[in-house]
């Protein structure tokens, strides 16, 4: 039974293909998903965040993430430092600086290189479309719930 639209299909398709891109990048520069997921998400964001918002926009689970963090401290990348309540938040160490300045900086530059060199017209529609299918989708799955 094919009960997928072409349209639904091709862009599965395409988050799927994006997904894998982000993976084959990942194992390029010879680390896991996992931490690649955290450094982008530090490099973004900046030191001094928690686990839940490294879980929050990298789409990761809470297990996966608690994983490699608690690697990474153990390898020396980053540090735990206590935070409000029982939050710790996570600040890279030198070597985790390094690292992230060496592999995921690169990444960084490379997605602003694309989406720079498209009109500011077509970035904010990409960006409008892909936020409302987000919330509708949302909505659809709540609604089920």
């Amino acid at each position: 039974m094919n009960i997928q639209s072409e349209d639904i299909k091709k862009f599965n398709y395409l988050v799927k293909e994006t997904d894998a891109l982000y993976h084959e990048y990942a194992l390029s520069c010879n680390i896991t998903d996992s931490v690649a997921e955290i450094l982008y998400v530090i490099s973004s964001i900046g030191e001094g965040c928690s686990q839940r918002d490294i879980c929050r926009l990298s789409g990761s689970s809470k297990q996966t993430i608690n994983s490699a963090i608690k690697k990474m401290e153990r390898e020396g990348m980053l540090n735990l430092r206590p935070g409000h309540g029982r939050i710790n938040t996570i600040y890279l160490t030198e070597r985790g600086k390094n690292l992230a300045e060496e592999k995921i900086a690169p990444l960084i530059k490379m997605e602003n290189e694309v989406l720079d060199s498209w009109s500011d017209k077509d970035r904010k529609e990409l960006l409008r479309l892909t936020e409302r299918y987000l919330v509708e989708l949302r909505q659809k799955i709540d609604e089920k719930s």
